[in-house]
């Protein structure tokens, strides 16, 4: 792009408060950004900003021609409109995928959304690049989130799965995962998918990234997913480990997001 048109794709990041795990995520986008030469700009708030605040600075970044990706990371403190603030993002930037009609876009057949969330389009890359075949297939989603349960479901629905979503108030949460030949976890609940919830052979993301107590860490804890791996792993044909499985593909399915809408907006194929 840069010899193509003599510019280069930009993404900015709006940061309210001082959350570490927040700032780890930035700070990994911001390094990303670097390696492929993605311009990273930033717009780092308080924990007291005021709504009208967060506003501006997404409004700003909206109106500059050099950003083409702007992301505000979640989640804000409570005393912010998650969806005023989202709703004020330039549907034409919105490469978090987001925007309700983005989100809107992507429920309905024969619509195309500017932009898909990344995370769910991380796990539907890392299927499609595995090889494995999601048509008539069973597809369990552990989660119902807007970020990623929902969205992940609807891209598995459009490639002809069978789709069901487990949730805190499903009965026999097992026994109906048990049944899936695709299972993706996003709950948030250490540890929660087990080995006897899954079905031999069955394919397995994780989406989750939890910290659980561990003396023998510098850290004091470590991450780990919301399947046991260790059971797991002996029963199914794939499975993602935590960290090092979803997270980069998030990061990754952002950048190509941004570059998607950099082209765009210099009329590049």
């Amino acid at each position: 792009m840069r010899d193509a048109v003599g510019k280069v794709p930009g993404l900015a990041v709006v940061l309210v408060g001082a959350r570490k795990d927040s700032e780890t995520y930035v700070h990994s986008k911001k390094k990303a950004c670097e390696e492929v030469g993605i311009m990273s700009l930033g717009s780092d708030l308080p924990e007291e900003a005021s709504e009208d605040e967060v506003l501006r600075a997404v409004m700003t970044f909206n109106d500059d021609p050099s950003v083409h990706g702007v992301l505000v990371q979640l989640p804000l403190p409570q005393h912010i409109c998650e969806e005023k603030i989202l709703n004020a993002v330039s549907i034409g930037k919105d490469v978090d995928g987001f925007h309700p009609l983005n989100i809107g876009r992507l429920a309905m057949r024969g619509r195309e959304p500017l932009f898909v969330p990344c995370t769910p389009k991380g796990c539907i890359e890392l299927l499609l690049r595995s090889d494995i075949d999601m048509m008539g297939k069973r597809a369990v989603v552990i989660g119902r989130s807007n970020i990623v349960g929902r969205p992940v479901a609807m891209l598995l629905q459009r490639h002809n799965a069978t789709v069901t979503i487990v949730h805190s108030y499903t009965k026999n949460a097992a026994d109906i995962t048990r049944e899936a030949d695709i299972v993706v976890s996003a709950a948030g609940v250490a540890n929660l998918v087990r080995g006897d919830w899954l079905k031999p052979g069955a394919v397995v993301i994780d989406v989750g990234i939890n910290p659980v107590e561990d003396h023998n860490s510098k850290r004091g804890y470590r991450l780990v997913g919301d399947v046991c791996y260790e059971e797991a792993s002996r029963i199914v044909s794939a499975i993602t480990p935590v960290p090092g499985g979803v997270g980069p593909m998030t990061i990754a399915m952002l950048l190509s997001n941004t570059l998607d809408s950099a082209k765009q907006a210099y009329g590049l194929p």
